[in-house]
């Protein structure tokens, strides 16, 4: 076989998977126009059913939903895609198929567009009402598969029904036959549209419609109105919203009766009012589950109210009078502000009568702001706008009040919410008069923050989302010189949303709000120069808006303290940790704005916090004193100054005792410990970069003990909160030695006696210590370096993981002065850690926290010849690279997977920092052998299936390569490497998208010293489960291997490596499976075919021999499988081979496993089949009779004779039994 031309990696279907386009809102015009006539066009032809009829509809959906954001660009083509759906409905002779189809293109549009638009072009001429009246009749209303022809023939019935004749013109003579009546068409389209309310398809909604059109009708009102109604209050009397009949009709109903009462006019319905009122209360619908009962019950409620009162425009309504932003804007740019006097004229209708129905109505509608459902709320609140717009003013007023009663900390959130939505809908239409913002705009304040602690999260967000939007209401519903005395107070809340939120609508909303604001307003303090960087898109990414946008506001001093006051009021205890962090270290960036506020108001305040009952707030306040103390420490370090000139006595010594505190309250115990522990760690950490006055204090023994325990006692931690645990205990520790520890630069100070907070010796021996005992039972040392590193030395061979990661990352972490002198040690130590014993096979996290350790404790030690104790020289440069490179062998898995990639990430890593350490320093430490391993090593991994760590292991090896300060020295085959990998290229390639790192990495396999690793890396990548690596990986090298075919020294160079691979790595289940694989494929794409040509070529025989050892007496099915594909293709190997091969897969055929058995017959059948030169024609066909007809998994004795024929086919000896040991 040839070897295949397989397209090249990176062609065009990749890079149409890669190039995923989001057009957003971003369309201009229908273009699909023409294809869209077409589709219709042909839809005569693939009506009939089957897979065209169904592409064609999918298709046509595709297309509509395109535009289900910009519908309007539909309506300059409705008319003629109408009319071509139309012709065929009305053409007697399309089948019903066809009509059924077109009106679900019908369908499709109207869900786009909406019906209200899409139904004035159906055609509604007198001529219309009967066919489409006829039409309707027909339809069989339990047809599921034809719902959307009823509900379109509904809909253009209730056009026709607007034809101003009456219909009893259309009747003619009703008497056809004497003693014989037909039913009137008022009477049949009544039936109709009765029958279709109680149905549970979508025919409901549009028999609701068809009834508001029809039962208005002036001829028809006078006759059907009253008996309409009469049927539709049995139907409510009778239905219960209990059962599943009663919701749909009960549905249908309250949608039918809604929209008479909101068409028909109010002298027609006035009557009918109060009954309706009654009847719906008696339904109780507030107290049904179905969210869109109770909707309707609020809609129609609502209905009737309007009905009961005169339509009017209320005179005592506040006016804004012009609201175009342009000429507010220009006013604002000529310095002057739009000032008219309010005119508030008396209601002349304030003694009319208000109906008693009326009361009951806003009751209602007062109870539908507090539903559970927002759909409802949101009726309840316009409705409550539409009423008290037609309400005297006292009335208007009282109906204020009882919503802003909602706002009351006793009501749950979703009253706050309906009330935010009601004072929206009452200021938007210049319901809420001026002298009612004082109440007001206090409630909307607290509603911007409302948040309430509800189990494990908090619910408010919609609430801040819904004040937000009354902030925006007010905005265009009033001049500026009536929200004049709340512009302090409402900008600064709005940009404290907009920044602090937790909730990114919240936050958009409040930019939107504000936004609108300065626009309207044109009185928000710099509102020009916020909304250009607080903006709708800056305002989504939250830590962005804590962190930065929040100190360009804090700039301006109308928002900075209340800024900082809201961080400490409500997000330092706030529910969720991240914010509670977030808002920490916001207060660090806010307290360099206005440190004199920060220090002598603030502070105090977090101080008093620390020791709150409550953990959250707790944690939050701890977090806060670090980071302001910081804060205000660089602040004074600027000016030279030391930190205590911005704190005083009673500050520092707050910040000294909150450990002891914490300690006597037993409170870094528990789970609530576990914060505790990493807030003091994190003040411990700045305390002591912020060079406050402890040195010598018992204190810093206290914090020593602390860090201690808490890195020995890791494991008990959860392990979501371990990490982080795990970091800031090992910053407190660097930042703490590095302050209290050093007498002079670079020296430890021998004075210093160190609470290590291990052991506490006594008549029984040595205790180890708990979280529980007291620090000051601890032993001290003679000195710190000693006990220090003894004790962190000993706890490296802890039985528990994360105990020897806490003490490796700590011993990583520790200044140079503390280990001069014991770096061997040390170094020897972490080694250890980093070796891989059969005890601690599974510790590969202390493996990696040991090699970052190493890294760690180079960097800072740095290079020096001749001193092997004191820094990195010649003495033990190698030691440290062996342990290093040992690691890249790390393939440990364990039930989360190839966890050794964390070892092997940070070794490569590691090896980088170190060598180009050396590079800058020493570059002679670098030997040659050592930096051919390193760029292998790194090689190989940039070779293998895992992405990430591909990407990883590049950018590792293309640092090295290009590092030129001065170059990595004696790197293999540089100059062929930076043609293959040009340092313009380093930033294009994404390595991690395997159709751009395989084709790159294969090249590799031309340079001997890269091919042994690279091959081995692309064998794992090839026989791996992904797909797109399986595919790259294996296009990749057989481009490779093509381009070697006329090269035979290349090609047996080649061989050799992958058979050296294959003995190296000989029953290792990692490369050998994948190893088989690779075989199979290289055999069938004839990549060897050369090596056919010579009898018992080495290669083939050295390959049998191994595959041969690798799958005896093995029990792996997958193994098996791939070593059945290689010995198929191994026949194509003429001599001894072949023989050797044929007998392996007649062993196969009596293999215990019936799959392996009827696989290998399976394979062998189309082997002999495609290499019909293994067997004589002669026999050929029995061959393949018998491979064909035998049932391979029966019984083994039946099997084994069948297999003893074809070896006598095939001319292999039969295989023989063994006894076995021991048997008689």
């Amino acid at each position: 076989m040839a070897l295949s031309d397989e397209p090249a990696a990176g062609g065009p279907e990749e890079e149409a998977e890669d190039e995923t386009l989001a057009f957003g809102a971003a369309l201009e015009a229908f273009g699909e126009s023409a294809e869209t006539r077409a589709l219709l066009g042909r839809l005569r032809e693939v009506h009939g059913g089957g897979a065209e009829r169904e592409v064609a509809l999918e298709r046509f959906r595709v297309i509509m939903d395109k535009y289900q954001e910009q519908p309007h660009l539909l309506d300059p083509h409705l008319e003629w895609m109408m009319n071509l759906l139309l012709d065929i409905v009305q053409d007697q002779t399309s089948p019903a198929s066809l009509v059924h189809l077109a009106f679900k293109f019908l369908y499709i549009i109207t869900k786009v567009r909406g019906y209200k638009t899409f139904l004035r072009l159906f055609p509604h001429e007198v001529a219309d009402v009967e066919p489409v009246l006829d039409l309707v009749t027909i339809q069989n209303p339990k047809d599921h598969e034809a719902w959307e022809t009823r509900y379109m023939l509904l809909l253009w019935l209730s056009v026709t029904c607007l034809i101003p004749f009456d219909f009893s013109r259309l009747d003619g003579n009703l008497l056809t036959q004497p003693g014989q009546a037909r039913m009137s068409i008022m009477d049949r389209i009544l039936q109709i549209a009765e029958s279709y309310l109680i149905v549970s398809d979508k025919a409901r909604d549009a028999a609701a419609v068809l009834v508001s059109r029809f039962i208005t009708r002036p001829d028809v009102k006078q006759s059907k109105m009253a008996e309409f109604l009469d049927w539709s209050l049995c139907n409510l009397a009778r239905s219960s919203f209990q059962t599943m009949q009663g919701v749909i009709t009960m549905d249908g109903t309250l949608q039918a009766l809604a929209q008479i009462f909101k068409h028909g006019k109010r002298e027609d319905c006035l009557p009918y009012a109060a009954t309706v009122l009654r009847c719906l209360d008696g339904c109780r619908l507030p107290e049904s589950n179905q969210t869109l009962l109770r909707k309707l019950g609020v809609k129609l409620v609502q209905r009737l109210g309007l009905t009961f009162l005169k339509p009017k425009v209320a005179a005592w309504r506040y006016q804004r009078g012009c609201r175009s932003l342009a000429a507010n804007l220009q006013l604002l740019t000529q310095g002057q502000s739009e000032q008219k006097p309010l005119i508030l004229t008396e209601d002349d209708d304030e003694d009319d009568d208000v109906p008693e129905g009326v009361e009951r109505v806003i009751e209602q509608l007062l109870v539908g702001l507090k539903d559970k459902d927002t759909v409802v709320r949101w009726s309840a609140a316009k409705g409550i706008g539409r009423m008290a717009g037609r309400l005297p003013r006292a009335l208007a007023d009282d109906v204020v009040g009882s919503v802003l009663d909602c706002f009351s900390f006793q009501e749950t959130d979703k009253a706050w919410h309906g009330g935010c939505l009601a004072l929206a809908e009452l200021g938007r239409r210049g319901l809420l008069l001026p002298s009612r913002l004082v109440d007001v705009v206090a409630v909307i304040l607290k509603a911007l923050t409302y948040d309430e602690k509800r189990g494990a999260c908090s619910v408010g967000t919609n609430v801040r989302d819904a004040a937000c939007y009354v902030c925006w209401a007010f905005a265009r519903a009033y001049e500026p010189q009536e929200l004049k005395p709340f512009v302090t107070a409402i900008s600064s809340a709005l940009v404290i949303a907009a920044v602090f939120d937790r909730d990114i609508n919240c936050r958009r909303a409040a930019s939107a709000a504000f936004q609108e604001n300065v626009g309207r307003q044109g009185t928000f303090p710099h509102g020009i120069d916020i909304l250009t960087t607080a903006d709708y898109f800056a305002v989504g990414n939250r830590s962005n808006c804590f962190l930065v946008i929040s100190v360009f506001i804090a700039g301006f001093p109308e928002y900075t303290q209340p800024m900082i006051d809201h961080l400490v009021t409500m997000k330092i205890s706030h529910w969720d940790g991240v914010i509670r962090e977030l808002a920490a270290r916001a207060l660090h960036n806010l307290a360099q704005q206005a440190p004199e506020f920060s220090a002598t108001q603030v502070f105090p305040r977090l101080l008093s916090m620390t020791l709150s009952p409550d953990l959250h707030m707790r944690h939050g306040s701890i977090l806060a004193c670090a980071e302001v103390a910081y804060a205000l420490y660089k602040l004074a370090a600027q000016e030279n100054r030391p930190v205590t000139d911005h704190l005083d006595e009673q500050a520092v010594q707050g910040l000294k005792q909150i450990h002891q505190q914490l300690y006597d309250r037993q409170l870094y115990r528990g789970l609530g410990g576990q914060l505790m522990r990493q807030a003091v760690c994190v003040l411990i950490e700045k305390l002591s970069l912020s060079k406050m006055p402890f040195r010598g204090d018992t204190v810093i023994d206290g914090w020593q003990w602390l860090i201690n325990d808490t890195l020995r006692h890791l494991h008990l931690i959860s392990s979501h909160s371990r990490q982080q645990m795990k970091d800031a205990a090992v910053s407190a520790l660097a930042a703490l030695c590095s302050e209290y520890y050093m007498k002079e630069p670079g020296e430890a100070d021998p004075a210093i006696q160190v609470e290590t907070g291990f052991y506490c010796i006594g008549q029984a021996g040595i205790e180890l210590l708990t979280s529980g005992d007291p620090p000051a039972s601890a032993s001290q040392s003679s000195g710190i370096t000693e006990e220090l590193i003894t004790q962190y030395l000993a706890e490296l061979r802890n039985p528990e993981e994360m105990t020897r990661c806490g003490f490796s990352l700590a011993l990583g972490a520790l200044p140079g002065f503390l280990l001069k002198g014991r770096l061997q040690q040390v170094l020897t130590g972490l080694r250890a850690v980093t070796h891989t014993s059969p005890e601690d096979v599974s510790f590969a996290e202390s493996r990696r926290d040991g090699l970052k350790a190493i890294a760690r404790i180079c960097q800072t030690v740095g290079v020096k010849a001749g001193a092997p104790d004191e820094a990195v020289c010649g003495e033990n440069v190698s030691q440290i690279y062996c342990a290093l490179l040992g690691c890249m062998d790390d393939y440990t898995t364990d039930s989360r997977g190839d966890v050794g990639t964390w070892v092997r990430k940070a070794a490569m890593t590691s090896l980088m920092d170190l060598t180009l350490l050396l590079a800058r320093s020493q570059p002679e430490l670098i030997e040659a052998h050592t930096c051919e391993r390193i760029m292998c090593c790194v090689a190989q991994q940039a070779s293998e299936k895992i992405d990430r760590f591909r990407a990883h292991a590049a950018s590792v090896f293309l640092t090295l390569l290009h590092f030129d300060s001065p170059p990595i020295p004696h790197v293999p085959h540089r100059g062929e490497l930076e043609k293959l990998f040009p340092r313009s290229d380093v930033a294009s390639v994404n390595w991690s998208a395997p159709s751009q790192a395989f084709p790159r990495i294969t090249q590799l396999l031309g340079l001997p010293t890269y091919r042994y690793h690279v091959l081995l890396g692309l064998v794992v990548s090839l026989g791996g489960l992904t797909e797109s690596t399986i595919r790259h990986s294996t296009q990749s090298l057989f481009e490779y291997m093509k381009g070697i075919q006329s090269d035979p020294q290349a090609l047996g160079s080649f061989s050799g490596t992958l058979l050296q691979i294959f003995e190296d790595n000989l029953l290792n289940e990692r490369v050998s499976v994948p190893l088989l694989k690779t075989l199979d494929h290289v055999l069938t794409h004839g990549c060897f075919d050369i090596f056919t040509t010579e009898e018992d070529h080495p290669f083939a025989v050295k390959l049998l021999a191994l595959c041969k050892k690798e799958i005896k007496n093995s029990k792996d099915i997958q193994k098996l499988l791939s070593g059945i594909a290689v010995f198929c293709e191994m026949v194509q190997f003429p001599g001894d081979v072949r023989r050797q091969a044929l007998l392996q897969l007649c062993l196969l055929l009596c293999h215990r496993f019936p799959l392996i058995r009827k696989t290998t017959a399976s394979q062998v059948y189309e082997t002999l089949l495609t290499y019909s030169d293994v067997v004589g024609a002669d026999v050929l066909d029995e061959v393949v009779t018998v491979l064909s007809d035998t049932a391979w998994d029966a019984e083994l004795a039946v099997v084994r004779e069948q297999r003893n024929r074809l070896c006598d086919l095939l001319g292999v000896p039969r295989p023989q039994l063994v006894p076995q040991p021991g048997a008689c």
